[in-house]
C-alpha cells in the first residue's frame, strides 16, 4: 500500500501503447501522400545543391543536418510521450489491472489511498464544463488579449488568435487531501492534478508571415489551495490562495515557428523559462491570492508570515561512489563532491572537497519554510568536473518531520546509487513575537562555528509594503512610477513598478534574514523606475521595532527628502528565531551500515522511533521542558459592545388598522464572528434604555462585521425595526468608538453605542485599577466586565497510565473554567500523546478563578486531572506560565506540557491615579477618579436632547474631533454628526456642514461635508486633513456652519447654524472629541 504522502498520478513517460491501425487510404490520397513525399526529399537536398552551388563548407551542411535530426528525434520523442499519456488517460483501469503497481505516483484517482480522497464527482463536473470554459478562453483571448498585445507594440499590430481550442480531455484531480489540524481559521487542500490534453492554440502574425502555437500540454503536479480566512458571513471565506510547493512538471508540443523551440539545447532552455515564469506567479515562496471580501490586507495573505526557520548543517558524507577513474575505468580514482541543498526556490551550494570520498563540508545554511507539512528538504550531491558535473546521490526528507523533532540530527543514505551516505543536523528555529530572549540567543550564535561566510540569524523580518500618498511629481508636472529598494546591511531588494502614479499601491512582501537588530537598519528608498530620481527616503533602525508590542509596525512614515504630504504606508514584523537548550541531541545518530534500508530512501519515521528501519539505532531527543505554540497563540483581542439606548423607533404595534399609533417593545440582536446576542425586550417604549454590556474574544481577520438588528417583540412574528452594520477593522483603529448610528431599512430610528477594542497589557498593578473600575459598574442585563483575557496552549502530555485492558490510551483532554468547556481531538494510542490546541476564556477576577484540565480515554476512562487556580499565572514573569505540570489521580511520573497566559484588558473608561497637584490634595495617595466620562452618562443627551442648553439661542450641536498627528504633521478635524437641528421647512431640513480655517484668503482650506436628507440628527463621520505645522495650526481659527442644502429659488433658510473656534484653546496633540453649540442666525 503506498504512503499517506504519495504524489498519485497517472503519467509515465516511459510507457508505450500500441496505437490502432489507420484504415486503408483511397488510391487519390495515396498520390498525393507519394507527390508530397517526393517534395519533401527535394526540399532536403536543397541545402546540399544550394551549398555546392555557393561554395559553402561541407561542415556547414553537416552542421545544419545534425541539428534537424537532433530536432526531429526530440520532437518524435514528444509526440509519442503525449499520445502514450493520452491513452494512458483513456483506459487507465485496464491499463492498471492488467500491469504490477509499478509506484505511487503512477496509481490511477479510482485506487483508494488512506488521506487522500477520490473526487470523481469534481472530474465529471470539469468533464461536462470543458468545453464552455474553451469558450470563455477564445473569448478572452481574442476580444481582450489579443487587443492588449497588438496596442502594446507596432511590430504586433497584425497579430491575431487564429484557432483556439481546449480540446476534450479535462484537467483530472487524482486526489484530494485535506489539511485541517494546522489552523481552526483556515480550511488547506492539496489537489494532486494530472493533464495530458489536446489543447490547441494557434498565432498568426499577418505582417511577417509568421505562425505559432502549442498542440497538447501535459502537466502533473500538486496543487495547494487555502481558504483563508474563514469569516462569519457570506462567503464564509475571505479569500482563495493557490500555489504549488514544487515546481509541476510540464510538457509543451510546439507547432509552426516555435518548433525551433524542439531543437536539443533550446528546448531545455526554453521549458527552464516556461516553468521560471509559472514559479514567479504559482510556485512557494509565490502565491495567487483572490480576495472575496473587500478590506483583505492581500500582501499579508500573499507572503503571511513564514511557519519557522531550518538551520541545516552540511556536516560530512561517507562512502561516495568514485567517479574520477583512471584507464577508462579500470583503476578507481576518487571525486571532488559538493552537495546543492533545494527548499522550494531556495537553493543553496557548498565548496567542493578534492579528491575525497568521504568529506567535510562543516557548513551551514538557513532556510525559511514556508508550509509544512509540504515542504521538503533536497540534498544533491555532485561530483566537480570540467566539462559537466556526475551525480553522487540525492536525499529527501520532508520537513514536518523536523518541526516535530525540532532537532534531527542523522545519517542518510545516498538514493540511486550504489553507496554513500551524508550526515545532516537540522534544526527548527520558532519564531517568537518577543525580544525577551533576543540577547540569549545573540549569544548562542556567537559561539557557533561554521565554514560558512554568513553568520547565524538572530530573526527574521517581513516588510509588507503596501502603499505611498502624495509623491513628488517628475520635471513638467508628469506623474512618476515608483519603485522601491529596501535595504538591509548587504541585501537589497526591489519592489514592482507602479507606472503612472503618485501614489501607488504595491501590496508586495519581502523577508530578511537580521544577525543583531541592535545593530541594523532598515533602509527605504523611493525611486522613479529609472533609478536616477529620488523620490523619497526614509531610515527605521531596528531597534525602534523592539520596543513595539508583538515587535510590529503598522503604520503610515513620513517621506524624509520628499513632499511635505508624502507617506508611505508599511507593516514591519520581527520574529525572533528560537532554538531551546532542551531540543539539542548530545550526540549525533550512528552512521548507518547498510545500505537499500528505508533510511536509504532519504526518510525518518514521522514519530522518530528509538529502533529505525532495518534495526538501526535512533536518538529520541529529550523531553522539551517549554511549550512552542503557533506564533499566532494569544494574538486574540476582545471586543467590548455596549448597548446604551435607541431612539424614534417606529411604531408597530397600531390599532384600529392603523387609525391609532401605539409603541413597539423593541429588542436588539447582535451578530459577530458565528455568535448571536439578545438583549431584553422593553415594553412599549420608542426611545427605549437597555445598559447592556456584551463580550466577545475575536481574531483581527479582514472583513469581519458586526451586524445589528432590531425587531419588535410580537406573540406571533416579531416586526423588523431596522438594522446596521458596522466593520470590525474600524473599531480597531479607533479602540473606542462612542456614537449614534442611523437604522437601516426603515424611515427612523438609532442607536446608541460604546464600542471598545480592549488593549491587552502584561503590567499587574493596572490589574488593580481594572478591577476596582469595574466592580462599580452596573449593567441592565448583569453582566459583570472582564479584567484578563486567559489564553490556554495544550500542547501534550507524558507517562500517562494504560488502559484497564493493558492498552495504551487514545488520549484526550478537556479544559473547564467556569462552566465553559473545551475538548481536544483524540489521539492515536500513546501514553505520551500530542495535542497542539490552543483555547481562550474571558476571566472576571483572576485571583479567584480556577482552571482545571481533565485527561480521559475517548471521554471515558479517567488518565488524570489537573487543577491550576490562576493566581499562580499572575506571580509568574510576564504573567505567563510555561511548563510540566503533574497530574493528580494519575501515575507518579504522569505530566502535562501546557502554557497559559494571563492579558489584561486595560480599558480606556478605567480609572486612573489622581494626577499630583491636582483637585482635593487631601485625599490618599492611592484615591482613583475616573479617566474619562463617557458622554453617554449625560442625562442631557438622552431623550431625544429635549432638554435646553444653557445657551438659549443654541440651534442644536455638532460633534467635532480636533487633533494634530506629529508623526504625520497634520491637523485632522472630523465631522462626526449633529443634533436637536432647528427644522427649517414642514420636512426638516436637508443638513450639511461647511467649514473654513480662518484666516484664509483664496479659501483653499474650504472644506464641506456630504448632505442628509430630512435629517435633524444627520450623521457625517467625515475626516479632513491639513499639512500645517502644529504652530500654523495654533494660529487657525475654526469658522463652521450647518447649513441647509436649497434649491436657488427656495424662500427655506439655509443658515441652520454657526461655530467659531480658536484653535490655540484646545490640545490639539491629544485631541479632543466633543459637542459644541450652534449659534443661530441673528437677524
Amino acid at each position: 500500500m503506498p504512503t499517506a504522502d504519495a504524489e498519485p498520478g497517472i503519467m509515465s513517460r516511459g510507457t508505450a501503447a500500441a496505437a490502432p491501425a489507420l484504415p486503408n487510404q483511397p488510391p487519390g490520397e495515396r498520390a498525393v501522400g507519394v507527390l508530397w513525399s517526393f517534395v519533401k526529399c527535394l526540399g532536403a537536398l536543397l541545402p546540399v545543391y544550394l551549398a555546392g552551388y555557393y561554395g559553402c563548407s561541407i561542415s556547414l551542411v553537416v552542421f545544419g543536418l545534425m541539428i534537424y535530426m537532433g530536432w526531429k528525434h526530440s520532437r518524435l520523442e514528444k509526440v509519442n510521450r503525449f499520445k502514450s499519456a493520452m491513452y494512458l488517460m483513456e483506459n487507465e483501469r485496464e491499463f492498471t489491472t492488467a500491469k504490477v503497481f509499478r509506484a505511487t505516483k503512477d496509481m490511477p484517482p479510482w485506487v483508494n489511498f488512506p488521506d487522500v480522497e477520490k473526487v470523481e464527482w469534481v472530474n465529471k463536473i470539469l468533464q461536462q464544463a470543458w468545453p464552455f470554459l474553451g469558450q470563455y478562453l477564445e473569448k478572452l483571448l481574442v476580444e481582450t488579449i489579443a487587443p492588449a498585445i497588438r496596442a502594446s507594440c507596432i511590430h504586433l499590430q497584425t497579430l491575431s488568435f487564429t484557432k483556439v481550442n481546449l480540446g476534450d480531455k479535462a484537467v483530472k484531480v487524482v486526489g484530494v487531501k485535506a489539511h485541517t489540524e494546522q489552523d481552526k481559521r483556515q480550511v488547506m487542500l492539496d489537489l494532486y492534478l494530472s493533464y495530458a490534453g489536446d489543447v490547441e492554440v494557434n498565432v498568426e502574425i499577418k505582417k511577417y508571415f509568421c505562425k505559432a502555437g502549442v498542440k497538447g500540454i501535459q502537466l502533473h503536479g500538486k496543487l495547494r489551495v487555502i481558504l483563508e480566512p474563514l469569516i462569519g458571513d457570506v462567503p464564509l471565506v475571505g479569500a482563495i490562495t493557490m500555489f504549488f510547493i514544487r515546481r509541476p512538471k510540464l510538457d509543451i508540443n510546439w507547432t509552426g515557428l516555435t518548433n525551433l523551440l524542439d531543437i536539443p539545447g533550446l528546448n531545455a532552455i526554453s521549458d527552464t523559462l516556461i516553468m521560471d515564469a509559472i514559479a514567479s506567479y504559482l510556485v512557494l515562496p509565490n502565491r495567487l491570492t483572490v480576495p472575496l471580501v473587500a478590506n483583505l490586507q492581500v500582501a499579508q495573505l500573499r507572503s503571511p508570515l513564514p511557519r519557522g526557520v531550518v538551520r541545516i548543517h552540511l556536516l560530512e558524507a561517507e562512502e561516495l561512489t568514485s567517479k574520477d577513474t583512471v584507464i577508462k575505468g579500470l583503476i578507481d580514482g576518487k571525486s571532488d563532491p559538493y552537495a546543492v541543498l533545494r527548499v522550494g526556490t531556495q537553493v543553496f551550494s557548498s565548496h567542493h572537497v578534492d579528491s575525497n570520498l568521504n568529506p567535510q563540508w562543516r557548513e551551514m545554511f538557513e532556510v525559511i519554510v514556508h508550509e509544512v507539512p509540504g515542504q521538503e528538504l533536497e540534498v544533491e550531491i555532485f561530483d566537480k568536473d570540467p566539462d559537466q558535473d556526475d551525480f553522487l546521490g540525492r536525499v529527501k526528507l520532508d520537513l514536518d518531520i523536523v518541526k516535530k523533532a525540532r532537532v534531527v540530527d542523522d545519517w542518510f543514505n545516498l538514493r540511486d546509487v550504489p553507496s554513500g551516505s551524508v550526515h545532516l543536523r537540522l534544526e527548527w528555529l520558532s519564531l517568537l513575537s518577543s525580544g525577551d530572549r533576543l540577547s540569549e540567543v545573540i549569544q548562542k550564535n556567537q559561539n557557533l562555528t561554521s565554514k560558512t561566510s554568513d553568520p547565524p540569524s538572530a530573526a527574521i523580518l517581513a516588510f509588507y509594503l503596501d502603499q505611498a500618498y502624495e509623491l513628488p511629481m517628475r520635471k513638467g508636472n508628469k506623474d512618476p512610477s515608483p519603485m522601491v529598494q529596501i535595504s538591509i546591511q548587504d541585501t537589497t531588494k526591489e519592489s514592482k513598478t507602479c507606472y503612472g502614479t503618485n501614489s501607488p499601491v504595491w501590496e508586495d512582501a519581502f523577508t530578511f534574514f537580521i544577525q543583531d537588530p541592535h545593530k541594523q537598519d532598515i533602509d527605504i528608498q523611493v525611486k522613479d523606475d529609472d533609478r536616477a530620481l529620488s523620490l523619497g527616503s526614509l531610515t527605521i533602525p531596528l531597534t525602534r521595532i523592539l520596543a513595539t508590542p508583538e515587535l510590529t509596525m503598522d503604520q503610515w512614515f513620513q517621506l524624509e527628502k520628499s513632499g511635505s504630504a508624502s507617506r508611505i504606508y508599511l507593516k514591519i514584523v520581527l520574529r525572533v528565531l528560537w532554538l531551546s537548550d532542551y531540543a539539542t541531541p548530545q550526540t549525533p545518530s550512528p552512521r548507518p551500515s547498510s545500505f537499500g534500508s528505508g533510511m536509504g530512501q532519504g526518510g525518518i519515521t514521522s514519530d522518530l522511533s528509538p529502533m529505525g528501519p532495518d534495526g538501526l539505532a535512533k536518538l529520541q531527543p529529550a523531553r522539551p521542558q517549554q511549550t512552542t505554540p503557533d506564533p499566532e497563540f494569544a494574538t486574540e483581542g476582545v471586543l467590548r459592545i455596549h448597548l446604551v439606548e435607541a431612539q424614534n423607533l417606529i411604531a408597530k404595534d397600531n390599532f384600529m388598522g392603523g387609525m391609532v399609533k401605539g409603541k413597539s417593545d423593541p429588542y436588539v440582536k447582535i451578530r459577530v464572528a458565528g455568535m448571536t446576542f439578545r438583549s431584553h425586550t422593553i415594553k412599549e417604549n420608542l426611545n427605549p434604555i437597555w445598559n447592556e454590556l456584551y463580550e466577545v474574544i475575536l481574531t483581527q481577520l479582514p472583513g469581519q462585521e458586526i451586524q445589528f438588528e432590531l425587531f419588535d417583540k410580537d406573540i406571533d412574528q416579531d416586526d423588523f425595526l431596522g438594522r446596521f452594520k458596522l466593520n470590525l477593522r474600524d473599531i480597531i483603529s479607533s479602540q473606542l468608538i462612542d456614537t449614534w448610528y442611523t437604522l437601516n431599512d426603515v424611515k427612523s430610528g438609532r442607536v446608541h453605542l460604546v464600542l471598545e477594542w480592549l488593549p491587552r497589557v502584561s503590567d499587574l498593578p493596572r490589574l488593580e485599577q481594572i478591577l476596582q473600575y469595574q466592580s462599580q459598574q452596573s449593567y441592565q442585563n448583569k453582566v459583570v466586565p472582564s479584567a484578563t483575557v486567559l489564553f490556554v496552549y495544550v500542547e501534550r502530555a507524558h507517562g500517562l497510565p494504560l488502559k484497564k485492558s493493558g492498552n495504551e490510551p487514545k488520549a484526550s483532554a478537556e479544559i473547564i473554567f467556569k462552566g465553559v468547556s473545551h475538548k481536544t481531538k483524540i489521539c492515536e494510542r500513546s501514553t505520551s500523546p500530542r495535542w497542539d490546541e490552543a483555547f481562550h476564556f474571558l476571566v472576571r477576577d483572576p485571583r479567584d478563578e480556577i482552571l482545571t484540565v481533565k485527561l480521559s480515554h475517548r471521554w471515558g476512562q479517567a488518565l488524570g486531572s489537573l487543577t491550576l487556580p490562576l493566581r499562580e499565572v499572575l506571580s509568574e514573569p510576564g504573567l505567563v506560565l510555561d511548563g510540566w505540570l503533574s497530574l493528580d489521580g494519575a501515575l507518579p511520573e504522569s505530566q502535562i506540557l501546557l502554557r497559559a497566559t494571563l492579558k489584561i484588558l486595560d480599558t480606556q473608561l478605567a480609572l486612573c491615579r489622581r494626577a499630583p497637584g491636582g483637585a482635593g490634595n487631601d485625599a490618599s495617595p492611592d484615591e482613583v477618579i475616573p479617566r474619562w466620562v463617557p458622554s453617554h452618562l449625560d442625562i442631557r443627551h438622552r431623550s431625544g436632547f429635549s432638554i435646553a442648553s444653557d445657551n438659549a439661542n443654541t440651534s442644536g450641536q455638532v460633534k467635532l474631533t480636533l487633533g494634530y498627528s506629529i508623526e504625520e504633521s497634520r491637523l485632522f478635524i472630523t465631522i462626526h454628526s449633529c443634533r436637536a437641528l432647528a427644522a427649517c421647512s414642514k420636512d426638516g431640513a436637508d443638513p450639511y456642514v461647511s467649514f473654513i480655517l480662518l484666516p484664509d484668503k483664496k479659501a483653499t482650506t474650504k472644506r464641506r461635508t456630504a448632505t442628509k436628507k430630512r435629517d435633524l440628527n444627520p450623521e457625517f463621520n467625515e475626516r479632513f486633513d491639513f499639512d500645517f505645522s502644529l504652530e500654523e495650526a495654533m494660529q487657525r481659527r475654526l469658522d463652521l456652519s450647518v447649513k441647509n442644502s436649497v434649491s436657488f429659488m427656495s424662500r427655506e433658510r439655509e443658515l441652520i447654524g454657526k461655530l467659531q473656534l480658536d484653535l490655540d484653546q484646545i490640545d490639539l496633540k491629544t485631541g479632543v472629541t466633543q459637542w459644541y453649540d450652534l449659534v443661530a442666525e441673528t437677524n
